[in-house]
């Protein structure tokens, strides 16, 4: 899924290609390569019809199901509206923050989730008592012992990895461990929700937790949500569409650096004069 997106204004063959694709689906549009106001308009009833998430621009699941790819993984337009419905906010906000907070594909080439393992995590994890009858001293011996003997999997510095399916190799290894530990020590999904967060999310476990990754881009969307629902002041900033305070909050220091606070303006905007919600309703 390395297609670039295809979006309103666009021109190139690709578009063409994208306009025959849609031609050969029953849409009337004329293949001139120019991606206007029509192609739009015929990108999001299909989108719409599919099941996929309404947004107007030709991403690589899009194109993936004009190919006729199997799409039941993927998030769909209905969760979207439900989340906006959930969490109190108007549908081009729920299309901005999945725009701009999401990785993309939630899942890797080979069915799995994407995850992204945390050495330094897994040492804190470890070293964290979860009962009273638990002593931090002796846990966090325990950790650095693990870490001179496994320092990819556990440790105090960030690093390892190794992207993509590795990522689970280390994983597997790391519940070998301590399967609690190592499943909290994940990164997952589209929204990288660290599994470390699973109860405070309604979860029954990390392992439940997991185990909902697994099954599709709908489930790791309600876990995004979830995410948003128990930070008050998250919620409170996407209400009010206060764009600077809800990236400082969700992506950290690097907010600035990498202008998420401009995007999900500016996705926002786009998605606010598109008719989506209404499109999504219909």
């Amino acid at each position: 899924m390395s297609q670039p997106t295809l979006r309103y204004g666009d021109r190139s063959q690709a578009v063409q290609q994208l306009q025959r694709s849609l031609i050969a689906r029953g849409y009337n549009l004329y293949p001139d390569g120019d991606f206007g106001d029509e192609t739009e308009k015929a990108v999001r009833a299909f989108q719409l019809k599919v099941g996929l998430v309404v947004d107007g621009a030709a991403g690589s699941k899009t194109l993936a199901a004009l190919a006729g790819a199997d799409c039941s993984k993927l998030l769909n337009n209905a969760t979207l509206v439900a989340a906006a419905e959930r969490l109190g906010l108007e549908l081009a906000c729920v299309y901005a923050v999945n725009e701009v907070e999401s990785a993309g594909a939630g899942f890797l080439s080979n069915g799995k989730p994407a995850i992204l393992f945390e050495r330094h995590i897994m040492h804190r994890q470890l070293s964290t008592p979860r009962s009273a009858d638990q002593v931090a001293g002796k846990l966090k011996a325990r950790a650095d012992l693990l870490a001179s003997e496994f320092p990819n999997l556990v440790n105090v510095r960030p690093g390892g990895y190794a992207g993509g399916v590795a990522e689970h190799q280390r994983l597997a290894q790391a519940r070998q461990l301590d399967d609690t530990a190592a499943l909290e020590s994940a990164s997952w999904g589209a929204f990288q929700i660290m599994g470390f967060h699973a109860t405070r999310l309604g979860y029954p476990s990390v392992q439940a937790f997991a185990a909902a990754m697994a099954q599709d881009e709908n489930a790791q969307f309600d876990a995004f949500v979830a995410f948003i629902e128990a930070d008050p002041v998250l919620h409170k900033a996407l209400k009010a569409r206060k764009w600077k305070d809800f990236a400082a909050t969700y992506n950290g220091p690097s907010y600035a650096r990498n202008l998420y606070d401009v995007k999900l303006q500016r996705a926002y905007e786009r998605h606010a004069g598109c008719g989506c919600g209404q499109q999504a309703a219909a």
